[in-house]
């Protein structure tokens, strides 16, 4: 579904968030820490959106970012070039619920926008815990049905009318976008995820609210130490 949409996944996404997309990973980069491997996992990496923001964002890292759909990976790869990021990202073509690195191979694993997509989401987060040294944290950015009421009965209005109207517009396949409204309507509420992250394993569990509520980030880390190191500025 998702490879019919790859040529506009962009525009569409910055378009149907007014570009909030763009602010949301940039807030989920600030929060990262680096200390071992300085390598990161991005998982579900898309078009290698928050690849490119995290290799911007921290000078010293590399990223590893894995996705599925190879359209997707193959776009992702032409942005990256771009950027003259070649040497620090590398793409995979891998399956989130099998993932191909040893234990301990990360200091922090990502997911912008992916966790809802998997048919399996305590497995896949309890993969990407696997490949976390201890001590090492994972940043879930997934959008999510606000509980206010004003901005439910809005957020209903532009998922359910705006958005499909939107993608018949512009997209070749505006079923993909109606299965993005029915995705974020059925995701677990925050505490409700917040406690599948506890019985995955993660400890000391965070839940930011971004921008209203649409969208939340998720932080826990593995169990284990780590020194407290200072996040590089952002440029």
């Amino acid at each position: 579904m998702f490879a019919t949409i790859t040529g506009r996944y962009d525009f569409l996404n910055h378009l149907l968030s007014l570009r909030r997309d763009v602010a949301w990973r940039r807030f989920t980069v600030r929060k990262m820490r680096f200390f071992k491997t300085f390598r990161l996992l991005d998982v579900a990496t898309g078009t290698a959106d928050l690849a490119i923001e995290a290799a911007n964002g921290h000078p010293g890292i590399r990223v590893t970012g894995v996705d599925f759909i190879r359209e997707m990976l193959a776009v992702g790869r032409q942005k990256i070039a771009g950027r003259g990021l070649v040497d620090r990202i590398r793409l995979l073509q891998a399956d989130a619920l099998t993932l191909p690195f040893p234990d301990g191979s990360f200091d922090a694993v990502g997911i912008a926008f992916g966790i809802r997509n998997m048919p399996d989401r305590l497995r896949a987060l309890r993969e990407m815990r696997r490949v976390l040294v201890p001590g090492g944290r994972i940043f879930v950015l997934e959008m999510n049905f606000p509980r206010n009421r004003l901005w439910r009965g809005f957020f209903d209005l532009y998922l359910n009318r705006l958005l499909p109207g939107l993608a018949r517009l512009f997209s070749g396949n505006p079923a993909a976008y109606r299965y993005l409204a029915d995705s974020i309507l059925h995701f677990p509420a925050p505490q409700a995820f917040l406690e599948m992250m506890e019985e995955a394993g993660f400890r000391n569990r965070e839940r930011y609210s971004l921008t209203f509520g649409i969208t939340c980030l998720y932080i826990g880390s593995k169990e284990g130490t780590c020194p407290e190191l200072p996040a590089w500025n952002l440029t």
